[in-house]
Parts: structure tokens; C-alpha cells; sequence
């Protein structure tokens, strides 16, 4: 049962509707990737029937879907930066918010741009799900904006940011495929997908990708540190995570690159550094009093 605050909240909060639409509509992407992997009996000269996972009515629908859900989310953003006078930079509510908008608009290019990757949103959207039902038990309230936000650094530092998880998520994605691959009952889901060898190549450059803008991410926030609290680094938590998530990315690379790691290793490790890598920006500012917070 809600409290009179929280009835108040919620009828202020007109983004809200917008929200869940725009989720609504990545679950139905979700689902409609999960369709197209589905194997279906067709029927050939002889009557005799073979499984069949080429959908591409159902791709399109994904890709429909997956623009819906980010236009949907474009609206709610706006509605809120409108009603509060601030980008979705503050709370967690606002983070996430922001976030699946870019995730969102990241993964529907790369579907759009690869139609042999198009199987990974199976993964991709199932994760993509699992941050939406998250952000449906956060409280909508606004957040305090620090003065220090008003800085054009910060939307380099944001945007950089935004682009390296988004990156990370699809090697994430690309590793679920190859993992997958190992369970007999989700194999036959992916036979339409590269080979894992290939995969596993387009993984690590998406890899590479994620540790350039992980690079330039950590660059424009310690040029944005000095100009909002006087010095580019502090080592407080956020910023050493941060560190131990580009020191950890780079040495992956280093080792894959150096080594002959097994395909299912490199998977599993990709998968590990995308939770730790969300924990870092969706955990740790939360966790501890660090000014990214927003206390000064």
C-alpha cells in the first residue's frame, strides 16, 4: 500500500507511464528474439519435417520492438529533465533510466548493422530485462543536483561511459551465445550464429572497444574532477573501481591476445567483467559517501 507521500510522488512523476511502456516494449523484443531461435518443424517434399530457426519476420519485429522501447524511453527522459530541470544524472532511478535508453539505442544499431549477430539478443535482451524489472522496485524521486554537475565535462565523461558498458554488454552477449552453446538443451537455439571461433573474435573487439571509451571515460572525468573539486584524482571508491574495471579490461585483452585461451574461459572472464563493471557504476557511488554521489 502506498502513503500519501508516495501517492504524491507517483502522480508528479508523469514520466512513469512513458517508463513502462518503453519496458513493456523491450520485453516484447525479448521474447520476439526468443521466438526467432526457437527451432519449428517445416515440412518438406518428402513429409518428412527438420527444425528451422530463420525468422526474419520475427527479426524485424525484434528490431521494431527494440526502436519502440527506446523512443518510449526518449519521452519519459524528457519528461522528467522537463519536470526537474536536470538530466538523469543523480539518483539510481535516473541512472538506470538513462541507462536502458543507451544500452537500448546501442544494440539496436549493432542488430541492425549485423544480421549474423542478430541471435545474441536472446542474451543482450534477457540482461537488458533484468535491469528494467530492477529499476520497477526504485523510487521515482528526484535526487539533489550538485553545482558541480553543471559542467560540460560531465556529459563527455557520461556519454563515454554510456558507450563503454553498451560495448561491454554486447562481448557479454557474444560470450552468452558461446557459453550457451555448452548446454545440450540451448545449443540447438544458436546452430544459425557464427561459429564460437568467429564469435569469439568479434567479442574481443568489442572488448577493444569497450577499454578505448573505458580510456577516454576516465580521461574527460578526471579533466571534469578538476574543474568541479579542484584535483583530477582522490582514489575514492568509485574512482578505484573504476581503475581496477579499465586495469582488468586491459589485461584480459593482454592475455587474450598474448595466449591461447581456451573459448570458454574467455567467455566466462568477459561475462565477469561486465558484472563487475556494473557493480562499479551501479553499485559502488551508492555503497560509499564519494562526492560522485552528490553530498558536496
Amino acid at each position: 500500500m502506498y502513503g500519501n507521500d508516495d501517492l504524491s510522488l507517483l502522480s508528479d512523476a508523469l514520466e512513469l507511464p512513458w517508463l513502462w511502456a518503453g519496458l513493456a516494449a523491450y520485453a516484447a523484443a525479448m521474447l520476439a528474439s526468443i521466438l526467432t531461435v526457437m527451432p519449428r518443424p517445416v515440412g518438406n517434399v518428402t513429409g518428412i519435417t527438420k527444425a528451422s530457426t530463420y525468422a526474419p519476420r520475427l527479426e524485424k519485429m525484434v528490431l521494431v520492438f527494440l526502436l519502440l522501447g527506446v523512443a518510449l524511453l526518449s519521452i519519459a527522459i524528457a519528461q522528467r529533465w522537463v519536470r526537474l530541470g536536470h538530466g538523469p544524472f543523480v539518483s539510481m532511478f535516473e541512472l538506470m533510466m538513462s541507462q536502458l535508453w543507451s544500452l537500448g539505442l546501442f544494440f539496436a544499431v549493432v542488430y541492425w548493422r549485423s544480421p549474423k549477430l542478430r541471435s545474441i539478443a536472446v542474451v543482450v535482451l534477457v540482461l537488458m530485462w533484468v535491469l528494467g524489472s530492477w529499476i520497477l522496485i526504485l523510487e521515482p524521486k528526484p535526487g539533489f543536483y550538485p553545482q558541480t554537475y553543471y559542467n560540460d565535462w560531465k556529459w563527455v565523461h557520461v556519454g563515454l561511459g554510456k558507450i563503454f558498458l553498451a560495448a561491454l554488454m554486447v562481448a557479454t552477449g557474444l560470450a552468452g551465445v558461446i557459453l550457451s552453446r555448452r548446454i545440450p538443451a540451448l545449443a540447438s537455439l544458436f546452430r544459425m550464429a557464427p561459429s564460437d571461433e568467429v564469435l569469439d573474435r568479434i567479442a574481443l573487439r568489442f572488448m577493444m572497444l569497450a577499454l578505448i571509451f573505458d580510456s577516454f571515460m576516465l580521461i574527460a572525468g578526471a579533466v571534469w574532477a578538476q574543474d568541479a573539486w579542484g584535483r583530477y584524482w582522490a582514489w575514492d571508491a568509485l574512482e578505484t573501481s573504476s581503475f581496477l574495471n579499465w586495469l582488468a579490461i586491459g589485461l584480459f585483452i593482454h592475455l587474450r591476445l598474448a595466449y591461447r585461451i581456451p573459448i570458454w574461459v574467455s567467455s566466462l572472464v568477459i561475462a565477469g567483467l561486465f558484472a563487475f563493471a556494473f557493480i562499479t557504476y551501479f553499485g559502488t557511488p551508492y555503497l560509499s559517501q564519494a562526492i560522485h554521489k552528490g553530498v558536496v
